[in-house]
């Protein structure tokens, strides 16, 4: 595809960026640490919708291994999430290599 096509018509792509923006919203993954006694829900826009952390977890001796489960969970939606907006994003923009963006 041709970057060029798409400036032709500055409305149209507005349009369409503010479509996928909605969009981003509604796209949901989560993500899983300690087999699974960690999750963390994220949306399209990296935002954290939940968190649910197995009793077994809380242990007051060892928050440190509760801290790294919650990133390490974290870290799985983030990638969930990419890969979604990225097969999202490129039915939207054609051929267009999007790695300058992270994705």
């Amino acid at each position: 595809m041709n970057p060029f096509e798409i400036l032709r018509n500055p409305q149209a792509l507005k349009e369409q960026a503010d479509k996928f923006q909605q969009e981003l919203a509604e796209i949901s993954a989560t993500g899983s640490a300690g087999g699974k006694m960690v999750t963390v829900t994220l949306n399209g826009k990296f935002e954290i919708k939940g968190v649910k952390i197995d009793p077994v977890c809380v242990d007051p001796s060892d928050t440190k291994m509760l801290e790294d489960l919650i990133v390490a969970a974290h870290h799985d939606a983030t990638s969930k999430v990419q890969e979604l907006i990225k097969d999202k994003a490129g039915s939207m923009v054609g051929g267009l290599n999007l790695s300058g963006f992270g994705l």
